[in-house]
Order: structure tokens, then C-alpha cells, then sequence
């Protein structure tokens, strides 16, 4: 019989790379996915039994990526646990950015975590597992200059905190909404270093705060003093002014 095991996307770094290091602390089986070999293989190398951990690596954002990726995991029987972690964002100009780049942040931040949900949700049903979406801030408000990022990122709330109701008393569901943080992301999206800093909350504290909230059973989880203040401005500052803020705050 299979061990159950918790599964978490992008785990290469950033969030993925604190959730596999803290989980593994709880005595749990990994499967980590990545699109880099050898930056997973980074992650895996810091655990305290690698041996027991599994590494699967795939694209996301390619439809075919997603379907051999879910047949893996199917194959390593009902999960305990689904980390949607994986994402990235393109910033500059939406008219300027490769039409590919922005379809495939959405592929990626939205429709794939969709798309494994589903597949993986009987397993989790049965291990009455939990999930974790890793959403973002950036879905709370319109973001000019990061505006596929956003999107992707609102629906991916917005899904995951209507699935969260439906799946009550069946899997616990954690909506992870961090603000800024130093994961790299910045470097993958190519946004200049420095935006954000004053909100900025450390990846250890984002991780922590969304396992607390799946301890309380799940719910909407905005973590760290910082990211709650950012978040209460989005709720305060009305569209029209966070927009032109947004706009001179991320303009290229």
C-alpha cells in the first residue's frame, strides 16, 4: 500500500521550498514538483530524509504538462494534502509583453490548479485532506503593468474560497493571500528590485501562518502584521486612486 503524501507545486523555491521544509517536519511524505530539475533537486538536498520524498517535474502551463503530471501523483495514491503553490507573473506593459508569456500565467497561476484540484479532490475526499491555493494580494485590486498576473490571481481566489465552502466538513481549504515577500519572484516576473519592500513579510512567516490557519480548519488567511495592512488599504483606497497609485508605483 501507498504511503499518502502531501503534494506541493513550485516547490523549487519561494513558499514551495519553506512549505516542503516545515511540513517535513510533521513526519510527512512529499511529492514536490518543479519545471527545474535542478533547483528541485536544491530543495530535496535540504530535507532531513530525502529518500522518503519524491520529486515529479513538469510544465504547467502546457495542457499535456498537466495531464502526465496528474497521472504521477495518481499514482502514488490518495494524498493527505495539495499545495497550489506554483505561479509566476510578467510585468511591463501588457502591449510590449509576448502574448504566450501571458497566456501561460494564466495556464499556470489559475487553470492548472483547477484542473488538479479536480482530479485529486476524490482522493482527498476520502483522506478528509486539506488544500492549500496560494493566491496573492495582487488579486485584491487591478494592477496595471501586472495586469494577467492579477487576473490570474483573482480568479484564483475567488475559486478557491467558493470550492472552500462547498468542500465544508469534506477537505479543509487554506486561501493564502501574502503580499510581497523575498521568494525571487521578482526575478522570474522581471519587476525592478525594490517594490513593495516597505509590506514585505519573510517566506517562513507567510507558510506558518497559512498551516496555523489549516490547524483552525481552513479559511481565508492574510498573514503577517505588514500584509495585513496592505490588505486593509486595498479594502480603504477607492479603485480610481489605487489604480493611478499602482500605476506610477509599478510603471516600467
Amino acid at each position: 500500500m501507498v504511503e499518502d503524501a502531501i503534494l506541493i507545486t513550485g516547490a523549487s523555491g519561494g513558499f514551495g521550498y519553506e512549505f516542503a521544509r516545515q511540513l517535513e517536519r510533521t513526519g510527512c511524505r512529499l511529492i514536490l514538483h518543479a519545471r527545474d530539475a535542478v533547483r528541485l533537486q536544491l530543495t530535496l538536498d535540504v530535507l532531513k530524509e530525502p529518500e522518503r520524498h519524491r520529486t515529479i517535474i513538469a510544465d504547467l502551463s502546457k495542457r499535456k504538462g498537466v495531464e502526465d503530471f496528474i497521472e504521477a501523483v495518481n499514482s502514488e495514491g490518495d494524498l493527505t494534502g495539495l499545495i497550489n503553490n506554483a505561479g509566476f507573473g510578467v510585468w511591463g506593459k501588457f502591449e510590449q509583453c509576448e502574448d504566450v508569456a501571458q497566456l501561460d500565467v494564466l495556464r499556470t497561476d489559475l487553470l492548472a490548479p483547477v484542473a488538479l484540484t479536480h482530479a485529486l479532490l476524490p482522493g482527498l475526499i476520502r483522506s478528509r485532506g486539506f488544500i492549500i491555493n496560494v493566491s496573492s494580494l495582487a488579486g485584491e485590486t487591478p494592477l496595471p503593468y501586472m495586469s494577467t498576473y492579477a487576473a490570474a490571481k483573482a480568479g484564483l481566489t475567488y475559486w478557491s474560497e467558493a470550492v472552500r465552502i462547498e468542500l465544508d466538513g469534506k477537505v479543509r481549504v487554506v486561501t493564502l493571500v501574502p503580499g510581497p515577500s523575498p521568494t525571487g519572484f521578482r526575478d522570474v516576473s522581471g519587476m525592478p528590485k525594490g517594490k513593495g519592500s516597505v509590506f514585505r513579510a519573510s517566506a517562513e512567516v507567510v507558510v506558518a501562518a497559512s498551516l496555523n490557519r489549516l490547524r483552525q480548519g481552513g479559511g481565508y488567511c492574510v498573514p503577517g502584521f505588514r500584509h495585513h495592512l496592505l490588505w486593509l488599504m486595498q479594502k480603504i483606497v477607492p479603485r480610481g486612486i489605487s489604480l493611478k497609485l499602482m500605476k506610477n508605483y509599478l510603471k516600467p
